[in-house]
């Protein structure tokens, strides 16, 4: 068997392990993108090196499992798995996400504290050189507030299918108590809180380090079957619900390859033109912070729907001109170094 075939049955083997419901057949050949007959011959492959694998009725097909997970012959990391757990703690750690970063590293203890030690001394330098060799370039912008007890609250809740009361000093009423079922929790510049007060289906959002006194209470909340806290996020260009418009923007050739390379919004549509320029379709709402985003790609781009999102534009450029088009005085002393000659007679 070529090398690519066994390491495309170790990966459907880590799957079954992986799996706790089991998994059809279909599902095994989208996972690893084979066609039914050839995961047919990997799942028999399978059940020859693992007594394991277990086949579960679930009309009206089957499901499949290796019970007990795999031996640790078959699951020792990788240098480059190794590695990219210590760069993503290290920017969580940098984003001022102390809490998850922690998580992840406790996560990548524990795994090299499961490793064959021989297999540790092997890859263990060439970690440490990779490590040390990239890193993590620090975004300006607002160090988000995550406070891991309110985040464990959070995750509590949910768990448990429990509400959550506390004070929230935002909104249209700073300081109003609110109890609320949890959808789910978005991170990003800013964390938020994505939860309906309780009696409606409505998600909001409640920013974290707005959010006081949390408590859980003994109230069960859930959130509607069909909500999806991707497609939610998704709806807007940023953090702010609202309604959607439909936008068409112009990027001009000298910006093109950016352009190209770049994720406006999850829905997008790129369109090369034949005067090098790039067209982008999305469906959003959140005009403001999408405005205030275009202000990073200067004449760069053009608006072309919709108005109110010109509009905004417009007006936003309209203050920042109104707050800088006359500097104002600014008085500068020149301090006399200590032991100097200067103004003496």
């Amino acid at each position: 068997m070529r090398h690519e075939k066994a390491a495309q049955l170790l990966d459907l083997a880590r799957r079954l392990a992986a799996s706790a419901e089991g998994m059809t057949l279909d599902e095994m050949a989208a996972a690893i993108g084979v066609g039914r007959r050839t995961v047919e011959r990997m799942r028999d492959a399978l059940g020859a090196l693992f007594a394991n694998l277990e086949e579960i009725e679930d009309p009206p097909s089957k499901r499949f499992r290796i019970v007990g997970g795999l031996d640790g012959l078959f699951q020792n990391p990788t240098t480059e798995e190794l590695v990219e757990i210590a760069k993503a703690a290290e920017a969580l750690r940098a984003a001022g996400a102390a809490g998850r970063a922690l998580a992840l590293s406790s996560l990548e203890t524990k795994l090299r504290s499961a490793m064959r030690s021989a297999t540790l001394r092997r890859l263990g330098p060439d970690v440490e050189a990779l490590v040390r060799a990239e890193t993590i370039a620090v975004q300006a912008g607002p160090r988000p507030f995550e406070d891991a007890a309110v985040i464990g609250l959070i995750r509590g809740a949910i768990k448990a299918m429990k509400a959550l009361r506390f004070r929230y000093e935002g909104g249209s009423r700073p300081g109003a108590r609110r109890e609320v079922a949890p959808f789910g929790v978005m991170f990003g510049h800013n964390n938020y809180l994505v939860a309906a007060e309780l009696g409606s289906n409505e998600p909001r959002t409640f920013r974290l380090d707005r959010i006081a006194a949390l408590e859980q209470i003994d109230v069960v909340a859930t959130p509607p079957a069909d909500f999806d806290l991707q497609d939610f996020a998704s709806r807007s260009f940023g953090i702010y619900q609202g309604g959607k418009e439909d936008v068409v923007l112009r990027i001009a050739p000298d910006r093109a390859a950016d352009a190209l390379r770049w994720r406006f919004h999850p829905t997008q549509v790129v369109e090369a033109q034949a005067d090098g320029s790039v067209i982008v379709r999305f469906t959003a709402s959140g005009m403001l912070e999408l405005a205030w985003h275009l202000f990073t790609w200067g004449a760069s781009v053009s608006v072309l729907a919709p108005p109110t999102l010109r509009s905004i534009l417009v007006d936003e450029l309209g203050k920042a001109l109104a707050a800088h088009q006359i500097a104002p005085a600014v008085t500068m002393q020149t301090k006399t170094p200590p032991g100097s000659d200067a103004g003496r007679g």
